[in-house]
């Protein structure tokens, strides 16, 4: 199918080549599941034959937003934990009471992939309100062979039934399970030489991930684990830095990883390491927020460093539990000095540089996978300056409108497919 977009008050495109940050009176031709022709409508090509025709009547575009870290599936509730937080429990001393990474998991061993797929599809719909067409997601809550590959299998299952691209990261070191405590070699080998293995020989993982933390894994350790994910060919991502600067950016740059999230103590030289090797950073603020650590991480200082950024959600039950990806924009608008623009660059280009996917998801641009947002908003800015709500219009994914705002009045809104 052929579909010409008119009326596009503002065009936001984050191609890789563009002269300009906006279009004003754009069009996009798309053909099938990509886009043809981008530009002013005064200068679009002649309409062709059954070309279908639909005016945006002013409405602002953007590409489909990308959450490159997410914690998506999930069993259980740890709401207790956050009046535990409020009455001035750290996220350490919930851990060490049994809460935590490991109250979660608890819940995923006991769950089945079918009740894992029905629990996280109310929030990938969430997500896809507030214009995300594409979404990382991890493992780590199972920590056992059998509990990791029945997330990931719910994650692909979960893949299958949404035109949603789904891109799945295996996290089976996220922590070290309660009954190998006293055998943390053990783990590390179950992990290396079984879990990795086994994860890829079903093909359910494009990533390998591993939290690189005091309170879980140590820098070797999270070598170990991310360059034995590399000999089978996953990408390595790392949650580095985050309570406490265990060196995690020098690695992500010493062995090219995709990417290096959280980054709240990241060293300066980490930080030109990861510049050097082109590793991605991707900001958490929602963390941060939550955890009210107060120290967010040093968005300003990658950019002036020449890394690229992203910006996550990072949901999950325990410290930061919303699909909102527009609120994380105003938190890092706000406490990490970045611009409305930084951050839309942010959830598209550099998201999808993160994933390695910035040749076709991120850009409005000609040979690009179809995937828009279309915003009830005047500008960018709109966006982050009113929060807390979803300005999103409708969400066109591979060229077939996947979402459409409910209107406020009970009227039939104009949709089109």
């Amino acid at each position: 199918m052929s579909l010409r977009l008119r009326g596009i008050r503002k065009l936001y495109p984050v191609a890789p080549d563009q002269h300009a940050e906006i279009i004003e009176d754009a069009e996009i031709k798309i053909d099938g599941e990509h886009i043809s022709w981008v530009g002013p409508q005064s200068d679009a090509p002649p309409l062709g034959d059954n070309e279908q025709v639909v005016d945006l009547q002013g409405a602002m575009v953007t590409p489909g937003w990308i959450d490159a870290h997410t914690h998506l599936i999930w069993a259980g509730s740890r709401q207790h934990e956050f009046t535990q937080r409020l009455q001035g429990k750290s996220y350490l001393e919930i851990a060490k009471a049994g809460g935590g990474i490991m109250s979660t998991v608890r819940n995923v061993r006991e769950a089945t992939v079918e009740q894992l797929v029905t629990w996280a599809r109310p929030r990938l719909q969430r997500f896809i309100s507030y214009g995300v067409t594409t979404l990382e997601v991890k493992s780590g809550y199972g920590l056992s062979t059998d509990a990791e590959l029945k997330m990931l299998r719910a994650a692909a299952l979960l893949s299958k039934e949404t035109p949603v691209d789904i891109e799945p990261t295996f996290l089976g070191a996220h922590t070290i399970p309660t009954e190998y405590k006293s055998n943390r070699a053990a783990y590390l080998d179950l992990v290396c030489e079984e879990m990795i293995p086994k994860v890829v020989d079903e093909g359910l993982a494009t990533s390998c991930d591993v939290f690189l933390e005091e309170s879980a894994f140590t820098y070797e350790e999270a070598k170990r684990v991310l360059t034995t994910g590399q000999r089978y060919g996953l990408h390595a991502r790392i949650h580095a830095d985050q309570l406490s600067s265990g060196r995690g950016a020098e690695l992500a740059a010493e062995i090219g990883a995709a990417s290096a999230d959280h980054l709240e103590e990241a060293s300066l030289e980490g930080i030109k390491a990861m510049a050097d090797a082109g590793v991605v950073a991707c900001m958490i603020p929602g963390s941060t927020f939550s955890l009210r650590q107060g120290k967010y991480a040093p968005a300003r200082t990658f950019l002036d460093e020449g890394v690229t950024l992203t910006l996550s959600t990072d949901i999950n039950p325990g410290t930061t539990t919303s699909e909102n990806i527009a609120l994380m924009g105003t938190l890092a608008c706000l406490h990490m000095g970045l611009s409305p623009l930084e951050v839309l660059h942010a959830v598209t280009r550099g998201a999808a540089t993160s994933l390695k996917k910035q040749q076709h998801i991120g850009s409005v641009a000609k040979g690009f996978q179809a995937d828009l947002a279309i915003f009830d908003a005047p500008d960018v800015e709109t966006l982050f300056y009113h929060y807390g709500v979803s300005h999103v219009r409708q969400v066109i994914k591979r060229g077939t409108l996947l979402w459409s705002k409910p209107p406020l009045d009970g009227t039939t809104q104009h949709t089109f497919v």
